[in-house]
């Protein structure tokens, strides 16, 4: 290598960039690619400022009741971003099966990582993946906390000149939802949730043990209720924040094919942004 030439390689390292990072692509994708598949020669392919990048996030230990897995999220996750992937040309990277869940640390198995480890974890990610030439990212998100932590994520890597967007779990389908929701209340493992899951996994819900358990108030979640009172926190003995009783397959059919709906929109509308240079 001449001095010239190692000295470029050098500088661009000192920028976080990379030599090896592909060329813009001649036409646009395709078809979906999940870059866990592909040997790294073939996924410098696909990188570059044309595609939409989609990482979704999923806890995969974190309670759900006594009637869902603690893996809920991820199931979740897992089935959103395949309905995506069938439907739009994108690449997939692997579901962050860990974030920020502070509400549910009082029952066994769940776990929680602190605000800033989420909000960084991610900066982190996006930007090793834009090094190879990505500039849009979509954050297919299925938790209501992670929204602290992505807000703040979003923020820092738009002064990179980075497009990055994410699923408001609570708003992507909240049309379809208002039409079927039933309960007085509640937004964890509730009347909602288990009706999503028996529409994406059936044989994994216990509809024998899901209970209405809704108490209202403000703060993370625990199942003692002198807990409760002392930290001010809710009140639930199940884990459960609503009715589950009232969950029925075709409630979540109708929500899940409005939330895909609107995750597909929220994905086209990125795609058509410029990309801006960082500020």
């Amino acid at each position: 290598m001449s001095r010239s030439l190692a000295f470029t390689a050098v500088a661009m390292l000192a920028l976080g960039l990379s030599s090896t990072r592909a060329l813009p692509a001649q036409r646009p994708l395709a078809r979906s690619v999940r870059i866990a598949d592909l040997p790294w020669t073939e996924a410098r392919a696909v990188l570059d400022s044309s595609v939409v990048v989609v990482i979704p996030i999923g806890a995969e230990a974190k309670e759900h009741g006594p009637h869902l897995p603690l893996n809920n999220d991820f199931l979740l996750a897992e089935y959103f971003s395949r309905r995506v992937f069938d439907a739009t040309p994108v690449v997939l990277y692997p579901t962050v099966n860990y974030h920020f869940y502070p509400s549910f640390v009082d029952y066994a198995g769940s776990t929680t990582v602190r605000l800033e480890t989420a909000r960084d974890m991610l900066v982190d990610i996006i930007r090793t993946i834009a090094r190879h030439g990505p500039r849009r990212f979509y954050i297919l998100n299925t938790g209501v906390s992670t929204l602290r932590a992505l807000g703040p994520t979003r923020d820092i890597l738009t002064a990179d000149g980075l497009l990055v967007r994410y699923t408001d779990i609570l708003n992507v389908g909240k049309e379809a939802e208002d039409r079927v929701r039933q309960q007085r209340g509640g937004t964890h493992a509730d009347e909602m949730e288990t009706s999503l899951a028996l529409y994406m996994y059936p044989d994994k819900v216990r509809m024998a043990l899901a209970r209405d358990d809704y108490h209202p108030g403000a703060g993370g979640l625990t199942p003692d209720s002198a807990t409760a009172v002392r930290e001010g926190k809710v009140w639930s003995a199940s884990g459960i924040f609503g009715n589950a009783t009232l969950a029925t397959r075709e409630k979540g059919r109708v929500v899940a094919e409005a939330m895909v709906r609107g995750m597909l929109a929220e994905i086209a509308a990125l795609r058509q942004l410029p990309i801006v240079p960082p500020r």
